[in-house]
């Protein structure tokens, strides 16, 4: 394979390695981690997954940034349902990404 042809491969899967960026409806989401009991009085909107990260891209992206990019998409969706809060989960960890589930709910 030619040098030419290497670097635009690499440059294509470098493109690909951003993460997940938080809407600005997202923002005031909260998350709660196995609160089920506290969400009595709230209306549930649905369930949520965010994952982060794949195969090629967990060798140039931190398990930080994977992390905060899981979390983002569940913010994201959760504000897409009209929901204010997350009861989460116990965090999914992969040796290549990060998987965050759970419900989306609207507390007063």
């Amino acid at each position: 394979m030619q040098l030419r042809t290497i670097a635009v491969i690499f440059i294509l899967l470098l493109t690909g390695c951003e993460t997940t960026q938080l809407q600005p409806n997202g923002e005031s989401i909260r998350i709660r981690w196995n609160a089920s009991e506290q969400f009595n009085a709230c209306e549930e909107k649905g369930m949520v997954i965010g994952s982060e990260g794949s195969w090629y891209s967990f060798w140039f992206i931190s398990n930080e940034a994977l992390t905060e990019g899981a979390i983002n998409s569940v913010k994201n969706q959760a504000a897409q349902h009209g929901a204010n809060t997350i009861n989460l989960y116990s965090l999914q960890s992969f040796s290549t990404s990060v998987t965050l589930m759970g419900n989306a709910y609207h507390c007063p």
